[in-house]
């Protein structure tokens, strides 16, 4: 399970909690909980994102490289 999926639950939990509170500084103390927790989400979203272009981009560039010095062996 991946952190964004993670953090999406316990904001569903805070939620939930939210729903079922009865006084409202738990509610609102619940609410900011949930605010809390999927900006977390959002945040592990974007990183994995960035992750996933770097690793991209790191690939390419070493199949770049290679064939570059792929080209510059002389031929026997």
């Amino acid at each position: 399970m991946k952190d964004r999926d993670i953090y999406l639950q316990r904001a569903a939990e805070a939620r939930a909690d939210a729903d079922k509170a009865t006084l409202a500084n738990v509610r609102e103390r619940c609410l900011r909980a949930e605010s809390a927790w999927t900006v977390m989400a959002e945040r592990a979203e974007r990183t994995e994102k960035m992750r996933v272009a770097h690793e991209v981009a790191k690939a390419s560039d070493a199949a770049k490289a290679a064939e570059a010095a792929a080209a510059a062996e002389p031929v026997a």
